[in-house]
């Protein structure tokens, strides 16, 4: 587990002591720091401890450079079932305030959350306010991020650094995973491989990217992570007519090396509403492809996506308000999908359906389906 935080005290040591007994810290941990200048802003000193090993679904208690509050937070499971939130476009307002409330409402295991964190779009002091907003939740369990268009904080002429608040921040495992960006990433998490891609860096093909994901999912066996998602910021399937397209060209360049991977769900932000689609590829119903899913409904500034075009034939549920999403994976073959609007008081299940791993269907793996007929004739003989 990596621990990041920020200090306004330079001296702050970049270590965190932990251990499974509240006030009782039998390891500790080094790590490094960071800072950057933004035009007149300077952060404060950025840190970034990784501990462990750590023992699955255990709490661990932890104190950051030596000093302040006693924090907790709970390790994922090793095996089935495990839970994940998943919800993006977050933001800093009432609405992100209403929808963290409801995602805290019940325990889960993993956040994952599709781009577009605190919508600083430059003025940098709102990453800090946003830190502060977050780190109830983001400090008792694991949040796994990708970067969206307000985290590009980019200046023509001025400003060519782009992404330098977010890189600065919110460090993935992207080293762990073979990747040579922050900006993509995957990681296992009991019997699930998530790949974290980026729709704002290069992702046409022979780019660095597409070369890392398709070694990625290459890599991937279902034995042991029977199931696949993705999480990319714009959406590649969209009925909304926000946003609509923004998509397409990463689409084009990146479609196949999922389908050919049999990934069972594409998550994405970006559009400020929630939409369920049915499984896809090449904008055609496909019992082989991944299920799409958008979920830009956190609580932004921007307010909802109000509008939809009139008919969708791959659309299955669509609606512009704000909530978060839940993804429970019951086992190697089945998971629950459920999305929560959080219009009301209390969170509403609003949407929901069971899912079956692709791995489940032996028409979606030609060459499973020539060795059983071969078996067949065998047995014929």
């Amino acid at each position: 587990m990596r621990v990041s935080w920020v200090t306004e005290d330079e001296d702050v040591a970049s270590m965190v002591e932990y251990g499974r007994i509240s006030g009782e810290y039998d390891a500790v941990a080094q790590g490094e720091h960071t800072c950057y200048a933004f035009f007149f802003y300077r952060s404060g000193k950025i840190h970034h401890v990784k501990i462990g090993p750590l023992e699955p679904s255990t709490t661990y208690y932890y104190r950051c450079g030596g000093l302040g509050p006693e924090f907790s937070f709970k390790t994922p499971p090793s095996t089935f079932p495990i839970e994940f939130v998943v919800v993006g476009d977050l933001g800093q307002t009432e609405w992100t305030a209403s929808t963290l409330a409801h995602v805290g409402n019940k325990d889960y295991d993993v956040f994952i959350l599709p781009g577009d964190l605190s919508y600083a779009d430059t003025y940098q002091p709102l990453w800090d306010s946003f830190g502060r907003l977050v780190e109830e939740y983001a400090s008792h369990r694991p949040w796994m991020v990708t970067e969206g268009n307000h985290e590009i904080e980019f200046f023509p002429i001025i400003q060519h650094h782009t992404f330098k608040a977010y890189n600065a921040r919110w460090v993935m495992p992207y080293k762990e995973s073979g990747s040579p960006s922050n900006l993509y990433y995957s990681f296992d998490v009991a019997g699930c491989h998530i790949v974290m891609l980026g729709s704002y860096a290069d992702f046409a093909e022979g780019s660095d990217q597409y070369t890392w994901v398709e070694a990625d999912l290459g890599k991937v066996d279902r034995t042991v992570t029977p199931w696949v998602f993705v999480v990319v910021h714009a959406p590649w399937y969209n009925s909304n007519k926000a946003h609509k397209g923004e998509g397409e060209s990463m689409r084009k360049a990146m479609e196949e090396l999922l389908y050919k991977a049999r990934v069972d769900v594409v998550f994405a932000g970006h559009v400020h509403a929630y939409e369920r689609f049915t499984r896809i590829y090449d904008k055609k119903a496909d019992p082989c492809g991944p299920v799409y899913i958008t979920i830009g409904d956190g609580g932004n500034r921007e307010g909802l996506a109000l509008k939809f075009e009139d008919t969708s034939q791959l659309s299955l549920y669509r609606e512009p308000s704000f909530g978060h999403g839940r993804l429970r994976v019951i086992d190697e073959t089945r998971a629950h999908w459920s999305w929560h609007r959080n219009n009301d008081s209390d969170s509403f299940v609003a949407d929901e359906v069971w899912l079956q791993s692709l791995t489940t269907t032996k028409s979606c793996w030609p060459s499973t389906v020539d060795n059983d007929e071969s078996k067949k004739k065998c047995d014929e003989l």
